[in-house]
């Protein structure tokens, strides 16, 4: 049923399998502790980062570093770290509600953001006992600050077509390293460097670069289009020696831990999208109250109003995944046994388990991101563009998401080819659902009446998962061993995945509202569902519509979109007079709502 024996929920399950509102985690489950932590950032950054944040814009190393030491100081820098090591090991639903209230931060988010997470978690998960003692502690602290070093002049997203070369020395006591990676967040002050190399030019391995060692030295500042205040440099290795024990896990495993790494980065850039997205919404909504137009206030035209209710419905959708996945990570990672020798194998594999979701959470966060800031600019009319005004700088820094930890389009040939994959291994029953399914969409299928709260769009994510798994099976069926040469049917099936974990996301979290507050106080939670199921089981049909024209024709074709057309078929609501309401709730508020 989509689960292991000890109960965990398989990663990509939720395709081929239902699960309980009770099973996901959401910010409704939060305990006083979690509160405290996230409220314990907000106060840091509101004192210690707001009133500098011009400063800090104009690229001030010292004044940085500085807040960064004051940061670790506060415990902000080690919640991913155990405590073993001088952390806090704190849970994964912790540290990403520090991550989402780190992101009014700015600029100073992405260099806390790089250093705690793909900065130090390699050494967290795939250091040996002396790596941790030697390093955690200081990066904890802030003493030391990290930066992770994959991306070369000519490899992007293609990691394992890295030039820069390790070669061991004849007594074996060192590495020699020679290359330049380049696009280093916090390379211009960072002490500790995450670099990826190919042993003997072959073997993909990674490495801890101390920049004391000499051969180390840092290229200039890049001019960026946004996050200003970050520094961004490329890091240039001439003949580096660094000691063999200095080497991370194992040579040849750099892929393992550089692909997990990046996935457990993918999913932290979706709660700091989060804490954007929110932000937004805000400064939206007050201004929208504020300015005056024709005699009242442009929150009065629904126009406006429709744009600050469709920003925070992808807010609520976003933040229902990102605390789901969350908590699959609390689920995954709490059976790794940080002092087994193995633990390095343990963190590859149940953090590998959420691949899937963390590239969904990247890419819907980073467009829902993108949406909500354009929306923003647009309700600030001329003077959105004006650099005073902070939503004109969301908007610049807003763009890099859909490029940083994989581009966007990269993400989405892997969301398909991770579940095809497990299927492949025996680890989803994914063909075998979609085969049951062939003899059922050929049955009449009734018409059907929809009475309760949600149950249509219950029905409806019932319904997306068969059209999914039906243009799915199609698809291998045709192209097999092929499939990954058409992109454009794979981006489709990610795409439809993306709505369907977000759809059933969404649902849970409203569900679970309902049965804890009741109609009255989940109100405003089921007009967003209803709202989202809808309009994203309309944008699954057009990407399904079109999957399928691209691989059949005449009769075949035909008889294809007529099942889809069973499938889709639904009593459509009146989304203009909720979106009204929702809208109501959010200009009374002046912030994102739920």
């Amino acid at each position: 049923m989509g689960e292991t024996v000890s109960g965990k929920v398989l990663g990509g399950s939720f395709i081929i399998e239902d699960i309980g509102a009770d099973r996901i985690v959401t910010p409704e489950d939060f305990t006083e502790e979690h509160r405290m932590i996230a409220q314990t950032t907000e106060d840091f950054v509101a004192a210690e980062i707001a009133p500098h944040d011009e400063a800090i814009e104009k690229l001030n190393y010292e004044l940085t570093v500085a807040k960064l030491r004051q940061a670790g100081e506060t415990g902000l820098l080690g919640a991913d770290v155990p405590e073993a090591f001088g952390g806090l090991g704190l849970d994964k639903v912790s540290t990403t509600l520090i991550g989402e209230r780190f992101a009014k931060a700015g600029s100073f988010a992405l260099s806390a953001g790089a250093h705690v997470g793909i900065g130090t978690l390699p050494i967290v998960y795939f250091g040996t006992e002396e790596q941790k003692r030697k390093y955690l502690p200081q990066l904890a602290s802030g003493e030391k600050l990290a930066a992770y070093c994959l991306t070369e002049p000519s490899s992007g997203s293609d990691a394992q077509g890295a030039k820069t070369t390790a070669t061991p020395t004849e007594a074996g006591q060192f590495y020699v390293l020679n290359g330049t990676k380049q696009f280093i967040t916090n390379a211009g002050f960072a002490d500790i460097f995450i670099v990826y190399a190919k042993v003997n030019g072959t073997d993909f391995s990674t490495f801890i670069v101390e920049r004391t060692m000499p051969g180390v030295s840092i290229g200039p500042e890049e001019k960026k289009m946004g996050i200003k205040g970050s520094s961004t440099c490329p890091l240039i290795l001439e003949d580096v020696k660094v000691p063999a024990e200095n080497l991370l896990w194992e040579a040849g495993k750099g892929h393992l831990i550089a692909f997990n790494i990046l996935n457990i980065g993918r999913f932290k850039l979706a709660a700091g999208a989060l804490g954007t997205v929110k932000e937004a919404i805000g400064l939206s909504a007050k201004y929208a109250n504020e300015r005056v137009q024709f005699g009242r206030p442009i929150s009065s035209f629904p126009l406006i109003g429709k744009k600050l209710a469709e920003m925070n419905i992808r807010a609520f959708a976003l933040e229902s995944m990102v605390y789901r996945t969350a908590g699959l990570f609390d689920e995954g990672l709490a059976e790794v046994d940080h002092g087994a020798d193995n633990v390095g194998l343990q963190a590859a594999k149940a953090i590998a388990e959420y691949q899937l979701e963390c590239s969904i959470n990247k890419v819907f966060g980073s467009e829902a991101l993108d949406f909500v800031a354009d929306e923003g600019v647009q309700i600030h009319g001329g003077y959105g563009y004006i650099q005073e005004y902070r939503i004109e700088r969301i908007y610049r820094d807003s763009r890099i998401n859909r490029i940083f930890e994989g581009t966007n389009e990269i993400n989405r040939l892997l969301i398909p080819g991770a579940l095809i994959k497990r299927a492949l291994k025996g680890e989803l029953p994914l063909m075998q659902k979609a085969m049951a399914l062939q003899a059922e969409l050929m049955e009449p299928m009734p018409s059907r009446e929809f009475a309760g709260v949600l149950e249509q769009e219950t029905h409806l994510l019932a319904m997306a998962k068969k059209v999914f798994l039906m243009v799915g099976a199609q698809a291998v069926q045709k192209y097999q061993t092929k499939l990954d040469r058409e992109q454009e049917v794979l981006s489709h099936l990610a795409d439809m995945l993306i709505s369907i974990f977000a759809m059933e996301s969404a649902l849970l979290r409203t569900r679970k509202l309902l049965d804890r507050s009741g109609d009255a106080k989940a109100g405003t939670a089921v007009d967003m569902t209803s709202v989202f199921v809808h309009e994203e089981f309309g944008k699954i049909e057009e990407r399904a519509r079109e999957t399928l024209a691209a691989m059949e024709s005449g009769d075949m074709l035909r008889t294809q979109l007529s099942i889809l057309k069973k499938l889709g078929r639904r009593t459509a609501v009146d989304t203009i007079g909720l979106k009204r309401r929702i809208a109501g709730k959010v200009i009374e508020a002046e912030k994102y709502v739920v």
